[in-house]
């Protein structure tokens, strides 16, 4: 049994519990005390003397006490149970209110969440400022490219994971950058570089990352070259001008 449930309801219970026992204990109990008179086997012994005559005590008639006992009025019985009644109604009203909040609550945890939709501006901005990292360490001699050039990828998926890009369970290696820069409708993320543009890094990117021969300064100075001209239309983008949204397709990488 869920605790939570248990601590939730104990109160109800045993409010309704103890109505209940206070009922049936008030309509089977009355309340008084019968006087018992004594009986005249227990009247002490007076001996006879022959001049003065015994007093007799007059026995009280045993029927006598059971006038003595005070019963419960009627519409004391009535109040009881119409307490008792209002104590069940009132359990469950509050049962019911609570099972339809839980539900309510259920239900708008169910609804999908809508994203409020990025700015084209906004997001370029971001991805800018992982692209300048990224050029700066593919401008260091002593990284070496291979490591340079997925590094500056991986700092583009950081970059779509922070304006809520998310990762699906199908996605290739680029499938989430791409979303990110050719635009994400349910992330409201809007497309930012154009395709060809963005199909030059990834070529660049996927040779570093599965090429079998060794990767050399070729490759740093091809992804330095794409990321520049990336680097060119995203802050044309932030700077306000127009998306390049409706020029090209959708990368296929």
């Amino acid at each position: 049994m869920d605790l939570g449930v248990l601590r939730r309801w104990w109160p109800v219970a045993a409010v309704t519990v103890l109505l209940a026992v206070a009922a049936l204990a008030a309509g089977h109990s009355s309340i008084g005390a019968s006087r018992i008179p004594p009986a005249v086997d227990n009247v002490p012994y007076v001996p006879e003397y022959p001049s003065v005559a015994p007093p007799s005590l007059p026995a009280e008639p045993r029927d006598a006490g059971e006038s003595t006992r005070a019963h419960i009025p009627g519409w004391l019985g009535t109040v009881a149970l119409i307490l008792l009644g209002l104590a069940i109604a009132v359990a469950l009203g509050y049962l019911a209110w609570t099972l339809l909040r839980g539900v309510a609550r259920r239900s708008t945890r169910a609804l999908p969440q809508s994203r409020a939709r990025r700015t084209a501006e906004g997001t370029a901005r971001e991805v800018v400022a992982a692209l300048d990292a990224g050029l700066v360490e593919l401008d260091d001699a002593d990284v070496d490219p291979r490591t340079a050039v997925i590094a500056c990828w991986v700092r583009l998926e950081e970059a779509a994971a922070a304006v809520g890009v998310r990762r699906r369970a199908g996605d290739t290696p680029t499938d989430l950058v791409t979303r990110l820069l050719r635009g994400d409708p349910e992330a409201g993320v809007p497309a930012i570089v154009s395709a060809d543009v963005l199909a030059e890094f990834a070529h660049v990117y996927r040779e570093a990352r599965y090429a079998t021969r060794p990767v050399g300064e070729r490759t740093r100075d091809q992804a330095r070259a794409a990321l520049r001209r990336l680097r060119g239309e995203l802050t044309a983008v932030a700077a306000g001008g127009s998306t390049p949204a409706a020029t090209g397709g959708v990368v296929g990488v």
